[in-house]
């Protein structure tokens, strides 16, 4: 048996998906995102052959931020299954209020008004059914078209429960055996993140369209502190570019992510700093670096190095035509 969920007549008021590239460039720059074309692009076929969107990359790059742009943008209900060790089903899908179970059996054998097979059907019916997000994504939308359904961080989960996740990105459906396979008529936009802490499985990967999200350029790095911390002036901007970008060629635990450029841009602007300066990035760092190895390997001399080094570039920088 297989119950479909049909999906009403969406509003015509809402934002229809992108026709092209250009237009997924524009609509993630609506939403305050910062792409370049190749993700764009990824976005935009991810969308255009109904597939999902299989971003990895390392952890503070803006993978999880992509799904939460779309579904501002487009005007969709976000789903989020954040994924941990030890994720099951009953907290991933489904499972049954066996409280309310137990009470509907109570009352039915109090009443003497139903046999044991009416029954048995009775309290494994949907009213008893606690949906979890993976259920809910499949739902049909109240409003708008299906829902953005974002499954983060999947490297965290359980092979098996990995296993699990193909039937859902491949038919759109999930069989439960007390009511049979439960499918949607419209897929989700479906977003996986994962920070490659294990591979996950080539089957998997082969449902999905896959991009790798990596540190951004320096311009563009800039180009999102201007949209995310528009407060802070663009000399310091660039001047904490420069340091962040010099910071990830050191060999560290945990390199920086753009999160934590924000963060730090942001810590800065509060502190009034105009100029980077030893004693500012020594006091600052735990906004930026997030091991204290780390931290005590940049602090001092070497913070003083890649200052002294980023100086000269920033210097450079606007002595060029057109700087």
């Amino acid at each position: 048996m297989t119950t479909r969920l049909d999906v009403p007549e969406g509003d015509k008021n809402a934002p229809r998906d992108p026709r092209s590239v250009d237009e997924t460039e524009a609509l993630l720059a609506r939403g305050r995102y910062v792409a370049d074309r190749a993700l764009a692009t990824a976005v935009y076929l991810a969308l255009k052959l109904n597939r999902p969107l299989f971003l990895e990359g390392e952890a503070g790059v803006g993978k999880t931020e992509i799904a939460k742009v779309l579904a501002e943008t487009l005007g969709r209900r976000l789903i989020r299954l954040q994924c941990y060790e030890g994720l099951d089903v009953a907290s991933a899908v489904y499972e049954w209020n066996y409280a309310r179970q137990m009470i509907e059996i109570r009352l039915a054998e109090a009443a003497g008004d139903k046999d044991r097979e009416t029954l048995g059907k009775d309290v494994f019916s949907e009213q008893f059914l606690i949906k979890r997000p993976l259920l809910q994504a499949l739902e049909p939308p109240l409003t708008g078209g299906p829902p953005v359904l974002l499954i983060d961080e999947l490297d965290r989960a359980d092979e098996p429960f990995e296993a699990y996740l193909l039937e859902v990105l491949s038919d759109w459906q999930i069989t439960i055996p007390e009511i049979g396979a439960v499918k949607a008529k419209a897929p989700p936009i479906v977003v996986v993140t994962s920070n490659r802490t294990r591979e996950i499985h080539d089957a998997l990967k082969r449902r999905c369209f896959y991009y790798w999200v990596d540190y951004p350029t320096a311009e563009r790095e800039l180009e999102i502190l201007k949209v995310k911390a528009p407060n802070v002036p663009a000399a310091l901007s660039r001047e904490i570019v420069a340091f962040v970008q010099a910071l990830r060629k050191q060999d560290l635990f945990k390199l920086p992510g753009v999160a934590e450029t924000i963060d730090w841009a942001q810590a800065l602007a509060q502190l009034d700093v105009v100029a980077l300066d030893p004693a500012v990035v020594s006091s600052t760092l735990g906004a930026l670096l997030k091991y204290q190895d780390d931290i005590a390997k940049i602090q001092g001399s070497e913070a003083m190095k890649i200052l002294e080094q980023i100086k000269v570039e920033v210097s450079a920088a606007k002595r060029r035509p057109g700087a």
